[in-house]
C-alpha cells in the first residue's frame, strides 16, 4: 500500500471521487456540489493505493495558520477495518506536523466517534447535523 500526496483534477484524483461518492454521499442520498469539488483545488488530497487502485483517503483543508480539518475520510467498504484508515491517519497527521499546523479537526459523523478518540480526538461542543441531517460533533486533537 502506498500513501501519498495526489492532485487535484488528475486520474488519481478521480478515483478519490468516486470513492468519496460511493461510501459518502451516496448512501445518504446526496451529490457533491460544484462549490464542494471547487474547494478541492486548494486542499491537500492524501490517498492510500495498491498499484492503481485506490483502497481510502482524506483531505486536510486549511483553516488558520495553525489549524487544518480532517474532512472527506473514506476507505473502500471491503476493506474496512484492516488499517487503512489507521495509516491515512498517521499519514495525515505526520502531513499537518511537517508542516506546522498545531491542531487537526474535523466534523465527525457520530457513527466514527471511535475511530477517531483511538488516535486521542476530542468532542468538543454539542451534537449538530449536517449533510442531510446525519448527526456529527467537533472533535480535535493537539498535534505534538
Amino acid at each position: 500500500m502506498a500513501l501519498k500526496q495526489i492532485d487535484y483534477g488528475t486520474a488519481e484524483y478521480k478515483e478519490m471521487l468516486k470513492l468519496r461518492n460511493e461510501i459518502l454521499r451516496k448512501p445518504l442520498g446526496i451529490t457533491f456540489s460544484p462549490e464542494e469539488l471547487e474547494k478541492d483545488k486548494t486542499d491537500i488530497l492524501i490517498a492510500a493505493f495498491d498499484d492503481d487502485e485506490i483502497l481510502g483517503c482524506c483531505i486536510l483543508s486549511h483553516l488558520d495558520n495553525n489549524t487544518l480539518r480532517l474532512r472527506q475520510m473514506a476507505v473502500q467498504k471491503n476493506l474496512q477495518g484492516k488499517g487503512i484508515g489507521d495509516s491515512i491517519m498517521t499519514f495525515a497527521e505526520n502531513l499537518a506536523r511537517d508542516k506546522g499546523y498545531k491542531i487537526l479537526m474535523m466534523h465527525a459523523r457520530d457513527t466514527v466517534l471511535g475511530f477517531y478518540e483511538k488516535f486521542g480526538y476530542k468532542i468538543t461542543g454539542n451534537q449538530f447535523f449536517e449533510l442531510n441531517n446525519t448527526p456529527h460533533h467537533i472533535m480535535e486533537k493537539a498535534l505534538r
